[in-house]
């Protein structure tokens, strides 16, 4: 795994790293999420991963963790709120516990045009730090179970591990049940 920064120092230019225009472009959302990471306190070594970790399974495997130890960023819609739900990888959401943890009437996921303009981050990518927009978030109380979570670092091939404990100030988050 090669971070952001080991290309820095050695000088590779964008070019020579062989990126496309969009991969520039979401160059930038890592850079947002390292900027924020910096700003909390937190580690901002970004790993980039060589495959994706669009799922919880494919981020656990890339960095030898367990499946739990992935905090996944789900954002939801409760009555047009958008919310982010920070569970743990083998974790899925209960809209309904999540409705009435937002005392909303309905809540579902939140379409990917809302999310990107509220996070500034693609479905797949969503990290819970550097959003363009503040968020309410809930967190999952299984992700206290371990002493460090991997998040999304902005795209599906950047995450960032953090000190579970850590998490929870970094995002203004309150530690809930609202999994199925």
């Amino acid at each position: 795994m090669t971070t952001e920064g080991d290309r820095a120092e050695r000088g590779e230019s964008v070019a020579e790293r062989g990126e496309s225009a969009a991969e520039r472009a979401e160059s930038t959302s890592v850079a947002r999420v390292r900027a924020a990471a910096i700003e909390l306190g937190l580690s901002s070594n970004v790993v980039e991963l060589s495959d994706s970790a669009r799922t919880a399974a494919e981020a656990a495997a890339a960095v030898g963790c367990k499946v739990d130890q992935i905090a996944k960023s789900m954002i939801f819609d409760a009555d047009d709120q958008l919310v982010l739900a920070l569970t743990s990888g083998s974790n899925s959401v209960d809209p309904a516990k999540l409705a009435t943890l937002e005392s909303a009437s309905t809540c579902g996921r939140a379409r990917p045009s809302d999310v990107r303009a509220t996070t500034g981050f693609a479905i797949g990518g969503v990290s819970p730090l550097g959003h363009l927009q503040p968020i309410r978030c809930w967190i999952d109380p299984h992700l206290l179970d371990f002493e460090t979570v991997w998040i999304a670092a902005g795209t599906p091939h950047h995450v960032l591990e953090v000190p579970s404990d850590r998490l929870v100030e970094a995002t203004s988050g309150s530690i809930a049940d609202f999994v199925a």
